[in-house]
């Protein structure tokens, strides 16, 4: 008797054609969103889009020119589009411009930027070459610029610019009062006060109580004034009265 050995083959059905059709879709889908994806950045980066063309300059302006204003952005190592540009870079670049305290930036569709700025207010001229503003902030534009101000004087160490503001806005009243003016105003090195005026005196105030030695020199100057003598300086740094020196007048 024959043994009948039956086999059982199974065969993988194939997927079926909706399923296939759905995979394609899909990858269809999403071939075409990064299509998109690449297409809008590069539309953005394009600078032939969307060119930063327009600039607009706003605040009060007496010292800055819109061709400053222009310039430092121009000098951006790449100036980009609407789209990709940097507001803090804008801003960083205008507020590197040596008479702006303070830069607003904000960008107008489709190519505009609106920059709106406000310049330091100079109270006096400092270490000869840059000035003080309000605030005793030292800022490094040329003090020739404001020639015409006819402002005082500060000659100090440097983080000292708001102790000197501070000392000027406190001397320079009660010595108006008294008909003189200041031009120059000294901290050295060791902390003491020099005041040298308009009419050429030098004041010698030293270290301590400036304010009350001022006092001493508007009190004695009636007397100096009937010697008929010009006065080179007065030196105040004792508890009591002051020392002379006279200008000597060279003979012919």
């Amino acid at each position: 008797m024959t043994d009948v050995v039956k086999k059982s083959v199974f065969l993988a059905s194939p997927l079926p054609t909706k399923h296939l059709g759905g995979v394609a879709f899909f990858i269809t889908v999403i071939v075409f969103i990064a299509w998109l994806l690449s297409a809008a950045l590069s539309w953005m980066t394009d600078a032939n889009r969307l060119p930063l063309s327009q600039l607009v300059i706003q605040g009060e302006l007496k010292h800055l020119t819109t061709n400053d204003v222009r310039q430092a952005i121009l000098q951006l190592d790449h100036l980009g589009t609407f789209m990709t540009q940097d507001i803090e870079s804008l801003q960083g670049a205008l507020e590197s411009l040596p008479w702006v305290a303070h830069a607003s930036v904000r960008k107008q569709w489709p190519e505009t930027v609106k920059v709106y700025l406000l310049e330091h207010q100079p109270a006096a001229i400092w270490n000869q070459d840059n000035l003080v503003n309000m605030d005793g902030e030292v800022f490094y534009a040329d003090a020739k610029q404001v020639a015409d101000l006819a402002l005082v004087h500060l000659a100090g160490p440097d983080g000292s610019s708001q102790q000197l503001l501070a000392a000027l806005d406190e001397m320079q009243p009660r010595l108006q009062l008294a008909g003189f003016e200041i031009d120059t105003l000294i901290l050295n090195e060791r902390r003491a006060w020099r005041v040298e005026l308009t009419n050429g005196i030098r004041l010698e105030l030293g270290r301590k109580t400036r304010m009350e030695r001022l006092e001493r020199f508007i009190s004695l100057y009636p007397e100096l004034e009937m010697q008929g003598k010009a006065i080179e300086y007065v030196d105040l740094r004792y508890d009591i009265g002051a020392a002379v020196g006279w200008k000597t007048i060279p003979k012919e």
